[in-house]
């Protein structure tokens, strides 16, 4: 496992060198990037754009384009509020709001504690539960928003 920022750098210098020229660099690349660093922030992607000749547009598209990246560091506790037909009609936009209120940060983003990462999700499986929410493997059906703020006392530590 890397340890400290040099050797990271380091690692993804190798994976630039291996990728350059080659089909499919820019995709390749940003999928070590994330294994390295856990999120490809923007010096990360103009190290990638610089190191494969490419422009930071090509990489930037890349990374914001398909979901398994991020931009970000994630939280310890990945939430998901479900917004899936079931569970929308049900209320989970209701949910998904006091979720950001209760952490005072926006969907897509981490909270100031760094222990908590907002997404919105589409159908998690248990409609029947609706409306449902996960804490990364932790799921919570029939919410109202006022359960919210008990809920997420559990995982602070």
């Amino acid at each position: 496992m890397l340890v400290n920022s040099q050797e990271k750098y380091a690692e993804l210098d190798k994976v630039i060198a291996a990728n350059k020229g080659q089909g499919g660099a820019v995709m390749r690349t940003l999928q070590a990037a994330q294994d390295i660093f856990g999120h490809v922030p923007m010096d990360v992607q103009i190290k990638i754009a610089e190191g494969l000749d490419s422009t930071l547009a090509e990489v930037y598209g890349v990374a914001t384009f398909y979901s398994q990246f991020a931009l970000e560091p994630a939280g310890e506790y990945r939430i998901g509020v479900c917004l899936g037909t079931a569970c929308y009609v049900k209320g989970s936009k209701d949910v998904l709001e006091k979720v950001c209120q209760v952490l005072d940060t926006q969907v897509g983003k981490t909270s100031k504690d760094g222990l908590f990462t907002i997404k919105d999700t589409r159908c998690l499986g248990a409609c029947g539960l609706a409306p449902v929410m996960m804490i990364n493997d932790d799921v919570y059906g029939r919410l109202v928003p006022d359960d919210i703020p008990g809920i997420l006392d559990k995982y602070r530590h």
